[in-house]
């Protein structure tokens, strides 16, 4: 038996398609500086995924828990930021997003060192809207 070495063919998404999933992270951020598990659940599909470290949450009830609970908490008071630094589409419904940010302590301007992030959003054509089927995001420098 021999692997296979095809590529999957060129996807060519419409601009209102690259649109779409490059205001995903604008959509998390808006919602986050307003504390709005609610807003930020909504971005994910009913049974998305959030990875952050030490976290696991599935599911848009677990999402907007897991961050009403953070809001109050180890969150409050932060924002988020998140710039696309890659943007590309597996199918017609199914892109990839690459975004470098993290989480900006009350007061900063800039994310420091220690909370900054890449992350992978992977966005899906869900009832005709791009949401989110899973994110994750790791450290972006090395312990």
């Amino acid at each position: 038996m021999t692997a296979s070495t095809s590529s999957p063919s060129a996807v060519v998404p419409t601009d209102a398609d690259k649109a779409a999933v490059a205001e995903l992270p604008q959509r998390v951020v808006a919602a986050w500086a307003a504390h709005d598990a609610d807003a930020f659940a909504s971005v994910f599909t009913p049974d998305g995924t959030l990875i952050l470290p030490g976290v696991f949450e599935k599911g848009r009830d677990a999402i907007r828990s897991f961050l009403a609970a953070a809001f109050e908490g180890p969150y409050r008071g932060t924002r988020v930021t998140g710039t696309p630094v890659s943007i590309r589409f597996l199918s017609e419904g199914v892109g990839v997003l690459i975004t470098e940010g993290g989480v900006l302590a009350p007061g900063e301007s800039e994310v420091s060192a220690e909370r900054a992030v890449n992350a992978s959003w992977v966005a899906v054509k869900h009832e005709g809207a791009w949401s989110l089927a899973a994110y994750q995001n790791s450290p972006r420098d090395a312990a």
